[in-house]
């Protein structure tokens, strides 16, 4: 099975991002009720392991944290842009809940790709853009730089299935973790 250890968006700040996603003039949009911030990306793993994920991510106990999103991004894809994505603000306690995931995950046996974290939640997939569409990316980006992010408390985090399908991968909550 496709997982992924995410936290969920909550409906105010979706409404913000749908509101850039609309603005978008290139690319295609991310479903809004697709919207995640991915803390670790686990890949395939056969169901003996995500329940061993499972277990360890149970334990972790950390307290709930105030985030909030800010500035757009672009992710190349040679040299091409190939992906927008909104950031995030402050990003210390975050971190230091991703780290406390990947230890409970590298306790119960997975091994991860290791890659530089960027935390991000993203908004669109862009392909082959011609130059006329870069530019309208560039000026979109140059508008919509610092859209307003409600801030939002993060509660607690999930364990989530992926089905990549022709329309776009549709993310499933399998367990959630409360922070206290």
């Amino acid at each position: 099975m496709r997982a992924f250890v995410a936290i969920a968006i909550p409906d105010p700040v979706v409404h913000a991002l749908e509101t850039v996603q609309q603005a978008l003039p290139v690319g295609r949009a991310v479903d809004p009720d697709q919207l995640h911030l991915t803390l670790a990306f686990l890949g395939e793993q056969p169901l003996e392991r995500l329940e061993a994920a499972h277990e360890a991510l149970e334990e972790i106990a950390l307290p709930a944290f105030e985030l909030r999103l800010r500035g757009l991004g672009l992710f190349d894809e040679h040299r091409r842009p190939a992906t927008l994505w909104a950031g995030v603000a402050d990003d210390g306690a975050l971190r230091g809940l991703r780290a406390r995931v990947l230890g409970a995950l590298h306790a119960a046996g997975l091994s991860l790709e290791r890659r530089r974290f960027r935390p991000h939640v993203t908004l669109a997939r862009l392909s082959a853009l011609s130059a006329v569409e870069e530019e309208r990316l560039a000026q979109f980006l140059g508008r919509w730089e610092s859209f307003p992010s409600p801030p939002f408390t993060v509660r607690g985090f999930g364990l989530w299935r992926s089905t990549l399908r022709p329309s776009g991968a549709i993310h499933e909550e399998l367990a959630h973790y409360p922070l206290v």
